[in-house]
Formats: C-alpha cells, sequence, structure tokens
C-alpha cells in the first residue's frame, strides 16, 4: 500500500494529467475540471462515512456544500441561511429524521423568472456490513459524491455566467431513504411549481464501461428530445435517450432517483446518470474506482445540454 505522501503524488498527477488531456480539447464552455475531482475525492472519502443522513459524515458532507455554494458571487438564498430543513420518518428504521437538510442556491435569470432545477442528492447509505477485504463504509463515490460535485461546479458556472432562466441548485439530503428532501421541496418549494421550467436531476455519472451517459425523461417530455440530439451531436461519451419506457420494470428509471417527486408533481424532468456498475451500493464504488475522464466529459456534456435547453427554451417562449 502506498504511503500517504505517495497517494497525495499520484493524484496530484492524475487531476494534472486529465485537465491537460480534457483542457486541450478546446471546450467552448466547460467546468472546472480540477475542482470537480476534488469534490468527489471529499465527499466520498471515509472521513465522511458514508454520508447517511444525520450522521456526523452527512454533517460535514452539509459543510462543504454550503461553504462551496455560499462562496459564489450572484448566488441568492431562498431559504434561511441556503438551508430546507425538513423531518421525515424512516419506516424501516422506525426512526423520526428531524432537520434533515436540503441545501439550496439560487440564480437569477437574465430574461425569464422560469426556473430550471438543478438537483443531485449528497446522502448515501453509510456505513454497513463489511465485504470480504473488510470495508464496511459505504462511500458512495458514483451514487452520489459524482452527481453532487457536479452540481457544485455546474453552479459555479453559471454565477459567472448567468442563464436567460432562473436556475436553482439543490444538494438533495435523504434519496437513500425513499427520495425525502425531493418530496419536501416539492412539497415547500418557493414558487408555484408551474413556475419550473423543467429538473434537471444529476445521479451517477463518473463512470461507463461502454463510454455512455444517459438522459432520461424524453418519452414523458418529448419536447426536450432535438435539444438533446442537437447539443449531444458527435459528443464523447455518447449521450443515450432512454430507460424511460413504462412497463419495462427497472429498465424505467423515472421513479428512481429525485426527479421521481418531480414527476408525480406533473414537472418536467430530465435525469442524466450511467446504468448500475459492479460496484453500485457496496463499500468499493470508491474514489479510487470512477473514471475521471469520463467524469469530466460527462459533465461537460451535461453543461452543453442545459446551456442548450436554457438557449432553446427561452426561444421557443419567446414566440421565435
Amino acid at each position: 500500500m502506498m504511503d500517504h505522501q505517495m497517494q497525495f503524488s499520484f493524484k496530484k498527477i492524475l487531476f494534472f494529467l486529465v485537465t491537460l488531456v480534457l483542457t486541450s480539447q478546446c471546450f467552448a464552455q466547460s467546468i472546472d475540471a480540477e475542482k470537480l475531482l476534488k469534490h468527489i475525492e471529499y465527499l466520498s472519502s471515509d472521513q465522511l462515512a458514508g454520508r447517511k443522513p444525520l450522521s456526523e459524515g452527512n454533517l460535514k458532507a452539509r459543510e462543504y456544500i454550503l461553504d462551496e455554494i455560499t462562496s459564489f458571487s450572484n448566488v441568492q438564498a431562498l431559504y434561511p441561511d441556503f438551508i430546507q430543513r425538513f423531518s421525515f420518518v424512516n419506516r424501516r428504521e422506525n426512526r423520526t429524521y428531524e432537520d434533515a437538510a436540503n441545501l439550496v442556491a439560487f440564480i437569477p435569470g437574465s430574461k425569464s423568472r422560469k426556473v430550471i432545477v438543478v438537483t443531485a442528492h449528497y446522502d448515501h447509505v453509510g456505513i454497513g456490513r463489511p465485504d470480504a477485504k473488510g470495508d464496511s463504509i459505504f462511500n458512495g463515490a458514483d451514487d452520489n459524491a459524482s452527481g453532487t460535485a457536479a452540481l457544485l461546479v455546474l453552479a459555479e458556472y453559471f454565477s459567472k455566467n448567468r442563464p436567460q432562466h432562473c436556475m436553482m441548485f439543490v444538494a438533495l439530503d435523504a434519496e437513500e431513504m425513499g427520495l425525502q428532501g425531493a418530496k419536501a421541496l416539492v412539497d415547500d418549494f418557493p414558487y408555484p411549481l408551474e413556475q419550473i421550467l423543467l429538473n434537471v436531476n444529476l445521479d451517477m455519472l463518473s463512470r461507463s464501461d461502454k463510454n455512455e451517459l444517459y438522459a432520461s425523461g424524453t418519452y414523458h417530455n418529448p419536447q426536450f428530445k432535438a435539444i438533446l440530439e442537437q447539443a449531444s451531436s458527435g459528443s464523447d461519451p455518447v449521450l443515450r435517450l432512454g430507460h424511460d419506457i413504462p412497463g419495462t420494470g427497472k429498465e424505467d428509471w423515472t421513479k428512481s432517483s429525485d426527479h421521481g417527486a418531480f414527476f408525480e408533481k406533473k414537472v418536467p424532468h430530465l435525469y442524466f446518470g450511467v446504468e448500475d456498475h459492479i460496484d453500485y451500493h457496496k463499500p468499493s464504488d470508491e474514489f479510487e474506482n470512477i473514471n475521471p475522464a469520463f467524469y469530466i466529459k460527462a459533465v461537460n456534456l451535461v453543461l452543453t445540454c442545459i446551456l442548450k435547453l436554457d438557449s432553446e427554451l427561452m426561444e421557443e417562449s419567446s414566440g421565435k
């Protein structure tokens, strides 16, 4: 096993090489790749112990996310101190969770009061049964430190590049316990739900053996299909549309993550994520097992799609 100094050097070299490769691709718009990797590494580290709601690790994640979003310019709070607190009952544990927290940052649009709500859950399942290696921490690197880290760099991007529509960036709590944070958000939304243009949900973005990222939701929201196809033409990774056909069981992701709470309220959604992998919901879902090059490109693709949606939907609402 490498000592701490060797691990640190390896990770710094990894950050440099991945950033160098992706910078050479000359993205017209791109997220901060180094920060993205820094965020996911911390959020999936052992010291956060799997981020189970209200655990010490979850509270550390909460503090980290709040420090980030409150440091951005042009970001407003819609709830006291950027926190929407809520409580819920976990029937499996026969326990009431009080003061769980969604973390909400708002960026006003330049042309529209309609809101694009970008979500990612920052909780995971905590500590469980040890695996064959004796590891009992379910770090949740892909699920869903990857979506949370993406949320942070996307929020930072749009804080510097004002969108045409308003954008709300929400790090949701307690997804793993039944989409509790998302349900609390739509039940206590600061605006009429009709003001939401769409929900863009991010859950599991950091690895794919097929070099594929999925956008689920166009079956129910076909108005987004052509926009996504234009935005992703010739993309690397490939953007696939699907996993949203009713009656297909687990292949239908329509209610599989936080966007499900929006769907139940008849709010349009798009869900960006990858298919399950061998480390899904295991202690081996760790930072060391993500694919950094794929991850950075996937988040840049999500950015490209959001920019295209922001632009094209603005034109459609203007009657152009």
